[in-house]
């Protein structure tokens, strides 16, 4: 995929210049880009000459000056301008093969490429990792990464990843400590493979590597109803016994959902740090706890008003703490309603993977004035769920208004609406 611009920021130097949406940057000084590592280290001078084609077809060259770290405000259609490097795995508890046909088609994508880790923080496997990638790494001083480890295990890693490349694991990141390059390391767990005495294998390996490290997150694997037998379920046992292992380690934290299924109280804030993996559901729930705190609530609304929290199952936890607070105020009543998955089944129970028809059905017949969900459950930048319809489709059906959190980790949005009530 070529250098496209989707967008520019107002008020930026590509505004200025009337750079705009469809044009394409051909180079920068001469060079070409082969993705956003290249433009952001191309663009860190206070002198540049930028090759570009209009949308029209026109060839442009543009002389600008500029502070030397000031960014142009150009927005890409993509992270990478030539081809992504795809997943050359076959994971055993790959989500993407455990979907549907009839989705919205990027959701079937399988890439494995360090460049997407490094600038968009997705997990790669270091299976396709070449001398000429640790090449570029060592000499830009790339990082940090994001790892699925899983298991250090070679003959275990080869069998989960049903790849025989798969093997050479801790031998990469060997090589990451080496050379200084930091790392994020991600663990789902699947009971009966690499739980237990091997969970303590890899996280003692994970260890010698010390502060390479920077984090490590224990997941329980996603199970769908889609998916034809040979993975067990994460339960009470299993989540415990996980937890209890992951405690005996510096920087390792579980994910909520063990905390939700071993039935304990979610961790307090120092357990997670600087909550580096928040996208794995690591500390969520305790960061939306404590952005809550922070804020003042208005004790009294203008007139009666009625909402329903539509939320998964995983964030029940914090919600109704948040609703039990929020039911204080006079005249507002709330209400918690978790959408249950009927769609993907019972044991998924993410906010992000809420399909139309779940939504709908739990809160149709509800009475409320609104209803409250994370903007997690659409598409980034758009009104668009995993199932392909719309917010505006679910409107029509179920004749309610919405509010959409943009923010998953904060109420604030929320509670600063209720004050103007």
């Amino acid at each position: 995929m070529p250098a496209i611009v989707n967008s520019v920021v107002e008020n930026s130097i590509a505004a200025e210049l009337e750079i705009a949406s469809g044009d394409e940057i051909l180079s920068i000084d001469g060079n070409k880009m082969s993705d956003m590592i290249d433009y952001n280290f191309y663009c860190k001078t206070e002198l540049l000459t930028l090759e570009v084609k209009k949308k029209s077809g026109e060839l442009e060259e543009i002389e600008i000056e500029k502070d030397f770290d000031e960014d142009l405000g150009i927005v890409f259609e993509s992270a990478v301008f030539d081809r992504v490097k795809p997943c050359l795995n076959h994971c055993i508890f790959c989500f993407v093969d455990q979907q549907p046909k009839g989705l919205r088609e990027t959701l079937y994508v399988k890439d494995d490429d360090y460049r997407l880790s490094y600038l968009q923080g997705t997990y790669i496997t270091l299976t396709n990792f070449t001398d000429k990638d640790r090449e570029r790494i060592k000499r830009m001083h790339l990082g940090p990464f994001y790892v699925s480890v899983h298991t250090t295990n070679p003959e275990l890693r080869c069998k989960m990843l049903q790849n025989p490349n798969a093997g050479k694991a801790l031998e990469n990141l060997k090589w990451f400590r080496k050379n200084k390059i930091p790392f994020h390391a991600q663990i789902v767990l699947c009971p009966g493979l690499n739980d237990g005495k091997e969970l303590e294998r890899t996280l003692n390996d994970l260890a010698e590597l010390k502060n390479t490290v920077l984090s490590t997150a224990i997941v329980p694997v996603g199970i769908t109803q889609f998916r034809q037998g040979g993975l067990k379920h994460v339960d009470k046992k299993c989540a415990e016994e996980t937890i209890d292992i992951a405690s005996r380690y510096k920087r390792v934290c579980c994910s909520d959902e063990f905390f939700l299924l071993a039935g304990r109280e979610v961790p307090p804030v120092k357990y997670y740090g600087n909550f580096e993996q928040l996208d794995d559901g690591v500390g969520a729930i305790r960061l939306l706890l404590e952005d809550f705190k922070k804020h003042k609530l208005p004790k009294k609304l203008k007139k009666p008003l009625k909402f329903i929290f539509a939320t998964s199952y995983a964030a029940r936890f914090a919600i109704d703490k948040i609703a039990g607070k929020l039911n204080k105020i006079e005249n507002l009543s709330c209400f918690v309603c978790p959408v249950k998955s009927d769609y993907w089944g019972k044991d998924i129970t993410v906010a992000g993977l809420i399909t139309t028809g779940d939504l709908i059905r739990t809160i149709k017949d509800v009475d409320a004035d609104f209803v409250v969900i994370p903007s997690v459950m659409l598409r980034p930048y758009s009104e668009d769920f995993l199932d392909g319809k719309t917010l505006d489709y679910v409107r029509k059906v179920t004749k309610k208004e919405f509010f959409v959190v943009k923010n998953i980790y904060s109420i604030g949005e929320l509670v600063e609406y209720l004050q103007t009530c």
